[in-house]
């Protein structure tokens, strides 16, 4: 968690935050428990910010309006968190469960009928159009080699090593969200160290196993085990994996002048890193923040023979960088309308930082480990107790959540009109929904079951990630609704077009309310939202593949709506 290493530096800039320090060491950034699994491990949940006890700090709330005007009302399933109240009432879920109850088999057979197509043949028709590399993609991903992926619970990187060769148990958390794991994680593929995956509980949204609270009693993460012993701080795993794996990549300094410079931009990471953490949670400190930035550029710009900071490779700098660097393009760009990382080629006053982003997302392990702007903007608040609002960021929030068109709507507006710079080396539009398609039919039956929570009942206990309901109860009156909706979805996709499934969607539609009633087809569109607003990247799939995804079933929940 950010906790024990922000904790002197929150002194000075929020009361708030130092309670959320005080509160837990794993007071971080949220997922769902096991059990809760949706994508093979889980669906990323999408926390909602906490409330600030300072008048000067706003909750970030949810946006007012949906994608289009005509949509605004009282019930507005378009709406990011349009759900959020109803998760609040007595014995109401994500949409507040309505239609809660057994599934009708008489209303399930007319909807299932409208959709001919099963799972099989959607998988099918998927496997047809895959490349030879995505076919690849769950042989290898059970095998631990080949490209890396979230989803891996070992990895052996190729079949030269075997499970013998594993000296490294990498404890990390579930939804691919702390920066502290994330620098681990980064230095582990790129020395390409074999390793096993434990992922582990946030105490926000549930119970940390006793197996791991015996080995770590502080319950913070990471935690690796190396050839038996036990390292419990990102910083000693890291220069531990240097020290005892010296026949891998070398990502240290090799001569004095080198060491020299790493360590003054290891001090000045940590000052950028303060600066950031008093403007975003106090709202206050922006000039201090950009004149630490300008430090960082000029040192990039400074730096000899390559676009990194310590020349023409990535080491151990850029690393403990990195994780911080993302977050704060994403964070302050949503609540301050501060931004400095900028799409390639626009113009920048940080050139050298915009060159630095470009050279990180060369590497397969930054590829692997990247978020996307929305995750983050949804997981840094109930960590840190509360981020600072300005108006300013308020355009840009809409946008990154899906507020705006060509953000989560057809057609999605490149780099996300200027914001959020796309993930090019992912492929292409059709590669993108290629890897939606297959994440949904791979585990369809998870995934069916988690988004009909939405219509659901809250569960008990509670826990304080106001949208994370580990013990939620799925409403099993809506699943095969749902199910019918997400394989038009899928099929549309694999056609590159909704043009040919539209009359299909909007005759779904029209039954959900014909056949069940008004209260259904909200249950239904309640669902699909609720799904939707818990996609997580990198976790569940990369930005293109989820941007895809969240644009599809916007494209549902609005003929459903229409209906």
């Amino acid at each position: 968690s950010y906790q024990s290493a922000a904790a002197a530096t929150m002194t000075k800039y929020s009361r708030l935050a130092i309670a959320a320090l005080a509160s837990s060491a794993a007071v971080a950034l949220s997922h769902l428990v096991p059990g809760a699994s949706a994508f093979c491990t889980s669906i990323s949940p999408t926390p909602s910010p906490s409330s600030c006890s300072s008048s000067s700090i706003r909750r970030a709330a949810a946006p007012p309006s949906a994608l289009s005007a005509r949509r605004a009302g009282s019930y507005n399933p378009l709406s990011m968190f349009g759900d959020l109240a109803a998760s609040f009432m007595p014995g109401g879920g994500g949409g507040g469960g309505k239609t809660m109850g057994e599934p009708n088999a008489q209303l399930d057979s007319t909807i299932a009928a409208l959709v001919p197509s099963q799972w099989q043949d959607i998988r099918s028709k998927l496997e047809a159009a895959q490349t030879d590399d995505e076919k690849q993609f769950r042989p290898n991903l059970a095998k631990g080699i080949g490209r890396a992926s979230p989803l891996n619970a070992i990895r052996l990187f190729d079949e030269d090593n075997t499970e013998d060769d594993v000296r490294v148990v990498f404890y990390r958390d579930h939804a691919s969200w702390c920066p502290y794991c994330h620098k681990v994680w980064m230095c582990l593929e790129e020395k390409r160290i074999p390793y096993r995956v434990e992922k582990i509980n946030m105490r926000c949204y549930g119970e940390k196993p006793p197996s791991f609270t015996r080995m770590q009693p502080s319950g913070a993460i990471p935690v690796a085990e190396i050839d038996g012993v036990v390292y419990n701080q990102s910083n000693d795993i890291i220069f531990a994996l240097e020290q005892i794996f010296p026949e891998k990549k070398s990502l240290s300094p090799s001569n004095d002048e080198d060491r020299s410079r790493a360590q003054r931009l290891l001090r000045l990471e940590r000052t950028l890193f303060s600066a950031w953490m008093g403007w975003l949670t106090a709202g206050y400190g922006k000039d201090r923040f950009v004149d630490v930035l300008n430090e960082v550029e000029s040192e990039l710009q400074a730096s000899k023979g390559g676009d990194f900071f310590m020349g023409s490779d990535v080491s151990l700098v850029d690393f403990l960088f990195a994780p911080f660097l993302e977050r704060m393009a994403a964070s302050l760009i949503f609540f301050k309308g501060y931004q400095f990382r900028v799409p390639r080629g626009a113009k920048s006053q940080f050139p050298a930082v915009n060159k630095w982003f470009d050279a990180m997302e060369t590497l397969e392990s930054y590829q692997l480990t990247k978020s996307d702007y929305y995750t983050h903007c949804w997981d840094l608040p109930p960590q840190l107790g509360g981020c600072s609002y300005e108006k300013d960021g308020e355009p840009f929030e809409r946008a990154i959540n899906g507020e705006l068109a060509g953000s989560w709507e057809l057609p999605l507006k490149k780099d996300l009109g200027g914001i959020e710079p796309d993930w090019d080396w992912c492929g292409d539009e059709s590669a993108a929904r290629r890897e939606a398609t297959e994440r949904l039919s791979f585990n369809h039956e998870n995934i069916v079951k988690f988004a009909a929570r939405g219509a659901g009942r809250k569960g008990m206990p509670s826990y304080s990630a106001p949208l994370s309901d580990p013990n939620a109860v799925s409403n099993e009156a809506v699943m095969m609704s749902v199910d019918a909706a997400l394989r038009l979805i899928s099929l549309a996709m694999l056609e590159g077009s909704t043009d040919p499934y539209e009359q299909d969607m909007i005759t779904l539609a029209s039954s959900l309310t014909k056949e069940g009633d008004a209260d259904f087809a909200k249950d239904c569109a309640n669902s699909l939202a609720y799904f939707r607003d818990r996609v997580g990247v990198p976790r569940d799939m990369r930005l293109p593949a989820a941007r895809q995804l969240r644009a599809h079933l916007n494209w549902a929940i609005a003929k459903i709506t229409d209906a």
